[in-house]
């Protein structure tokens, strides 16, 4: 009587690496698809806060409850106003307005770069076929070139 070894031929193996090998070369373009994605989301996402932090601000000026100058368009004068507060002026205690937890990152950008100089600024003076910053923040966009998967550019969202 013979007895029986299990395991594995070389062939068996060869064919069981190939497979392997072949489900990952189709998963690599996929995986790197669902990351620009995503990195894709969080920029829109972004871009949202910040744009409705501008927004609120400028709500809060038009309703009184932040002092404007003469001659000023009533938009914030920096991101950074958006994180650290202004003063309410209905408040009897003076308390704080705040708009912004952080000035979030241009997931597009290099991470070494601080996230506050990752975006463009656009002023309320400047129009919009020719964007740049200015005394005020009306706008913000990706500072990117890249296209996005939709085909746009970054830069134009």
């Amino acid at each position: 009587m013979r007895i029986r070894q299990f395991g594995f031929t070389l062939v068996e193996l060869v064919i069981t690496v190939a497979i392997i090998g072949l489900l990952a070369s189709i998963a690599a373009p996929l995986t790197e698809t669902v990351v620009r994605r995503s990195k894709e989301q969080e920029l829109k996402a972004a871009l949202t806060g910040m744009r409705d932090a501008i927004d609120a601000y400028k709500d809060a000026v038009d309703n009184g409850r932040i002092q404007k100058a003469v001659g000023e368009s009533g938009y914030p004068p920096s991101l950074d106003v958006l994180v650290t507060g202004v003063i309410d002026r209905r408040s009897p205690i003076g308390e704080k307005i705040y708009f912004l937890r952080r000035v979030p990152r241009d997931p597009m950008a290099d991470p070494g770069t601080p996230p506050e100089q990752t975006w463009s600024l656009r002023s309320y003076d400047s129009p919009p076929d020719a964007p740049s910053a200015g005394k005020d923040v009306f706008d913000v966009r990706s500072l990117a070139d890249g296209k996005a998967l939709d085909g746009t550019l970054y830069r134009d969202w």
